[in-house]
C-alpha cells in the first residue's frame, strides 16, 4: 500500500506542475515574445527494489523538466528579415525627409518665375512694374534656396541626433543581453525560470537585429554570443561581457561606427538594421546639401556676373542682385539689390531701351541648367524613395511570414491548451483517487481485529 501511496503522490505532484504550466501558457497567450512551455513527465521505473531515480521515490511519475518550444532556424529567419526591414524603413524615413525639403519651397518653380520675369522685362526695359516683378522674383528664388538649405541642414542635424540615440539604445540592449546571459548560466536547465530567461534573450536579440545586422551563436547553456554583421564581424556580446559601440561623422557626411572591447577597437560596418539605413540616409542628405550648395553658388555667381556686364536704368554698371553666405549653412542666398532700377537690362552704350544684357540671363538659364538640376535632384530622390517603399512592402510581408512561421511552433494555441488542461485535470483527479483508495485500504487493514 505504501507503494500505491508513493505512486499516487508522485502523479499528484507531476500533474500539479503540468497544470501550472498549462495555466502559465493560457495566461501568456497574448504576451509578446512568450514561448509555449511543456512539462516533461516520465515514468519512474524500478529495477528490483532499487529505483532508477536518485531520490528513491519508488515507482510512479516524475517531472524531468519544463521544455520551451522553439526553432533556432525560424528565429534566425525572424532576426534576418527584421534587420532587412529595419534598414529599409530607416532609409525610407530619411529619403522622405529629403523629398519634403527639396519640394517644400518650390525652388524649381521660383527659378522659372525669375527667368520668366527677365523675359517679360526684355519686352519693355524701362517698365518700372516689370523691373519690380523681376526683383520680387529674385527675392523668391533667394528665399527658396535658403528655405531648402535650412531644411536640409535640419534633417542633417536630426540624423546626428537619431544616430546618437540609436547607438545608445544598442549599447543598452547589449548590456541587457549580457546580464540575461549571466542569469541563464546560473539557472538550472529545465526550469520555468530558465525558459523565461530564454524568452527574454530572444526578445532582446530581435531588438538588437532591428538596430544592426547580427550573427548569433549559442553555447550549451543557451547563452548568446553576438557579432555585428557576419561571423567575421566584431563581437558585441560575448557571454557576460558587452562591448561598447560608438560613431563619428566626417565632413563629407559619412557615418563610421566602431566597437570598443576593452582596449581593442574594431570598425563596424552595418549592412542591415536601422544603423545601416541611417548611414545611407546621412550620405544622401550630405549629397543633397552639396548639390544644392553647388547650384546656389553657381546661380549667384552667374547672375551677378551677368549684371556686372550691363548697365542699369541710370546707365550705371550693374551691381549684384544676390549674395550667398557660405558660413551660415547650406544655400543661404539673399537679395542685396533693393531698387528695381538697378537691374542691368542694357549693354554698355545701349541706352535705356536696350535689352541686350537680358539675353545673357536667358543664355545662362540654358547653360547653367539650374532648373533642370533642381528637378533632377528631386526626381532622383523621389524615385529612390518610391523604390525603397516598394522594397519595404515586400520585406514587411517576408518578416510577417517569418514571425508567423516561428509563432506557429512556439506560440500558444488556446485550443491545444484547453485540451491539455482537461487531460491534466482528469489525471490529477485520478491520482487523487488512487491516494484515497490507498488510504482507505490501509485503514481497512488497520481496522481488522
Amino acid at each position: 500500500m505504501s507503494d500505491m501511496l508513493a505512486i499516487g503522490a508522485s502523479g499528484l505532484r507531476a500533474y500539479q506542475l503540468a497544470l501550472n504550466t498549462v495555466s502559465e501558457n493560457i495566461a501568456n497567450a497574448g504576451s509578446a515574445g512568450y514561448s509555449r512551455r511543456t512539462t516533461n513527465i516520465k515514468e519512474v521505473a524500478s529495477i528490483g527494489a532499487v529505483s532508477s531515480q536518485s531520490t528513491g521515490s519508488g515507482e510512479g511519475a516524475a517531472v524531468i523538466g519544463v521544455s520551451r518550444a522553439g526553432d533556432m532556424f525560424k528565429q534566425a529567419a525572424v532576426l534576418s528579415s527584421g534587420s532587412d526591414l529595419a534598414k529599409t524603413s530607416a532609409s525610407v524615413t530619411w529619403l522622405d525627409r529629403i523629398n519634403s525639403s527639396l519640394g517644400g519651397s518650390a525652388l524649381g518653380t521660383r527659378l522659372s518665375s525669375f527667368f520668366t520675369a527677365s523675359t517679360t522685362l526684355a519686352g519693355d526695359p524701362t517698365s518700372t512694374a516689370a523691373r519690380a516683378t523681376m526683383l520680387e522674383a529674385a527675392g523668391g528664388v533667394a528665399d527658396a534656396f535658403t528655405q531648402t538649405g535650412t531644411s536640409l541642414d535640419q534633417v542633417s542635424a536630426d540624423v546626428d541626433s537619431m544616430t546618437r540615440d540609436t547607438v545608445t539604445s544598442l549599447n543598452s540592449l547589449t548590456d541587457t543581453l549580457a546580464k540575461i546571459n549571466q542569469g541563464i548560466g546560473r539557472t538550472p536547465d529545465g526550469s520555468a525560470g530558465k525558459a523565461a530567461l530564454l524568452d527574454q534573450r530572444d526578445q532582446v536579440l530581435e531588438q538588437i537585429s532591428a538596430v544592426t545586422d547580427i550573427s548569433v551563436t549559442y553555447d550549451q547553456a543557451g547563452r548568446a554570443s553576438v557579432q555585428a554583421g557576419g561571423s567575421g564581424g566584431p563581437k558585441l556580446v560575448d557571454g557576460n561581457f558587452a562591448a561598447t559601440v560608438g560613431y563619428a561623422r566626417n565632413s563629407s557626411g559619412t557615418i563610421a561606427f566602431n566597437v570598443l572591447s576593452g582596449a581593442d577597437q574594431h570598425a563596424m560596418t552595418p549592412v542591415g538594421g536601422a544603423l545601416a539605413g541611417i548611414a545611407d540616409g546621412a550620405q544622401r542628405i550630405a549629397d543633397a546639401r552639396n548639390q544644392l550648395q553647388g547650384i546656389a553658388q553657381q546661380f549667384v555667381s552667374d547672375m551677378n556676373g551677368a549684371q556686372a556686364q550691363g548697365r542699369d536704368l541710370d546707365n550705371n554698371s550693374g551691381s549684384a542682385i544676390f549674395a550667398i553666405d557660405t558660413s551660415a549653412g547650406t544655400a543661404q542666398v539673399s537679395t542685396v539689390m533693393t531698387d528695381p532700377r538697378g537691374i542691368a537690362a542694357a549693354a554698355v552704350g545701349g541706352g535705356q531701351r536696350d535689352n541686350s544684357n537680358l539675353a545673357s540671363f536667358a543664355a545662362l538659364r540654358t547653360s547653367g541648367n539650374y532648373e533642370n538640376a533642381v528637378v533632377d535632384m528631386t526626381t532622383v530622390n523621389a524615385s529612390a524613395l518610391a523604390q525603397r517603399k516598394s522594397v519595404a512592402d515586400a520585406q514587411t510581408t517576408i518578416h510577417s511570414n517569418a514571425v508567423t512561421a516561428r509563432d506557429s511552433l512556439s506560440g500558444v494555441d488556446l485550443d491545444t491548451e484547453a485540451v491539455d488542461l482537461m487531460r491534466f485535470q482528469q489525471a490529477y483527479a485520478a491520482t487523487s483517487h488512487v491516494i484515497q483508495v490507498a488510504r482507505d485500504t490501509i485503514q481497512t487493514i488497520l481496522d481488522i481485529r
